[in-house]
């Protein structure tokens, strides 16, 4: 079988652990691990009691949070419509957060539940207390950290409901715009392995059972799904073959494309030719641009690939850009929003972030954003001046159309090592996906607790170990990719190579 893009990785021996959160990782539920023995068309699930304990000669510990409150990767954003104060993150592993004051504070919503690694999440615009997430996040990293399934809130995320249980990886969750009983899930699936249960699914009854409604092969999956918010019988979504090696990443292969139903799901169409790319295609992304159906938006990873543009509902397609910059490790982005009530401006979040006032011709960078590698952006349908954006390091808001932002901090950072040192109170250093790294001590004489700006970085990167050097705690080592060794001294402020 032929690949379109494998791209080496260093190997890093590694946990994707949350840190912050000072808590020993949640097993998976015990579900997830009793795969359907079938590829059935229809998957119906009774809910479970999952209990969480900790190991026995660990219950007189309690946990607290030390921080920093610095960001972390966020597979998705959302937010009520209408409502300014509301806001939705899903983290790729510090879970579910909320804000209910204009994004000035978050708050976690689902620590009582047995997974961290979150892909999607969905608010349903005919009934804004009704959440769906997808678990397991589809950016699928070498240490991406599976799912086990979807959860669904009927509280605005007070209360959580484990409707569906698989572990995998599920990239983007869609709600039918006016009978929240009905949710479509793109479940990419097993990120280092094959499975049948892959693919688009759906439920009609509120979650109580899902409908495998688009299936490929068992190295197939769903990358996106999503619904016409004028007519909602029509439905895009687009199927990836991927697998996910320690080593590399394969994206592409013949079971990748754009398929279409116009029935509500029922039944799919694949769309070849008419102007997409031919061949094997890797990870597709599509949106329809919500104040005209005619205009749908893909991005298609090819050796052809980039931004195409229908006029006519999906029927055929231009290509309207082949930069570099929207088809750029495709993989790890691929995802588009259209602004509500312009169909000619299209946001690409990207390694930076991306957009177009021009139907997908030309884009430019969108200045003001805390931090770069842009997964997900949404805008509001009812006032499209306001916008959450989700990256590698948290999230951004902005309330003037993308002119400003701000970046409210979460402590959801991805941790791959952690140490203390031999102080008293002993000090602890990490470093984080993509922000690097930093140290704090463990405990302050300070009324608010240990402060974000308590923490400091002390050189190397994001992969490498950090460590205190034990005769002298204020030395410390960090290392990072290609065998990088840093010191710096806390005393004097200075860092150099070793």
């Amino acid at each position: 079988m032929r690949s379109l893009i494998r791209l080496p990785m260093p190997s890093i021996v590694a946990a994707a652990v949350l840190f912050t959160l000072l808590a020993p990782p949640p097993p998976l539920a015990a579900a997830s691990a009793a795969k359907s023995a079938k590829a059935a068309s229809k998957v119906a699930v009774a809910p479970s009691e999952i209990k969480l304990e900790d190991p026995q000669s660990a219950k007189g510990l309690k946990y607290r949070l030390l921080g920093p409150a610095w960001g972390g990767r966020v597979s998705r954003v959302a937010g009520v419509p209408g409502d300014r104060l509301t806001y939705y993150v899903a983290s790729a592993s510090g879970g579910v957060w909320k804000s209910s004051d204009g994004g000035k504070s978050f708050f976690s919503v689902f620590d009582s539940q047995p997974i961290s690694s979150i892909g999607s999440i969905a608010v349903a615009p005919s009934d804004p207390n009704v959440l769906y997430v997808g678990s397991g996040e589809a950016n699928i990293r070498g240490n991406v950290a599976a799912g086990n399934g979807i959860y669904k809130s009927s509280d605005a995320g007070k209360t959580w409901t484990h409707v569906w249980k698989q572990e995998g990886q599920i990239g983007k969750m869609v709600i039918h715009p006016k009978n929240a009983d009905i949710a479509f899930a793109a479940v990419l699936g097993h990120a280092f392995g094959p499975n049948p249960e892959r693919g688009v699914y759906r439920t009609i009854d509120g979650g109580k059972t899902w409908q495998q409604v688009l299936k490929k092969d068992v190295d197939t999956g769903a990358s996106v799904v999503e619904i016409d918010p004028n007519h909602p019988n029509v439905v895009f979504a687009g199927l990836w073959q991927a697998r996910r090696r320690p080593w590399e990443m394969t994206s592409g292969g013949p079971g990748g494309g754009l398929y279409v139903s116009r029935d509500g799901g029922d039944t799919w169409n694949q769309i070849k030719g008419s102007g997409l790319p031919e061949g094997i295609v890797g990870k597709v992304g599509v949106a329809v641009a919500p104040s005209d159906s005619r205009r749908v938006y893909a991005i298609v990873e090819a050796a052809d690939g980039g931004l195409f543009r229908s006029d006519d509902g999906g029927e055929s397609w231009i290509k309207t850009s082949g930069s570099s910059e929207v088809r750029q490790r495709a993989w790890y982005y691929s995802t588009l929003s259209v602004h509500p009530t312009n169909p000619d401006e299209v946001w690409c979040p990207q390694v930076p972030m991306l957009k177009s006032i021009d139907g997908g011709k030309t884009f430019k960078h969108v200045d003001g954003l805390h931090h770069g590698d842009h997964h997900d952006l949404w805008i509001d349908p009812k006032d499209p001046k306001r916008m959450i954006g989700g990256n590698d390091g948290g999230v951004d808001v902005s309330l003037d159309g993308g002119e400003s932002w701000w970046w409210p901090p979460i402590p959801i950072n991805q941790h791959y090592h952690v140490s203390t040192d031999s102080r008293h109170p002993f000090w602890v250093s990490a470093s984080m996906q993509d922000i690097g790294t930093a140290q704090a001590p463990s405990n302050t004489l300070s009324s608010g607790g240990i402060r974000n700006t308590d923490w400091r970085g002390v050189g190397g990167g994001e992969a490498g170990w950090v460590v205190s050097d034990p005769n002298d705690p204020d030395i410390v080592y960090a290392g990072e990719y290609g065998g990088y060794i840093s010191r710096y001294d806390r005393k004097t402020g200075q860092s150099r190579n070793v």
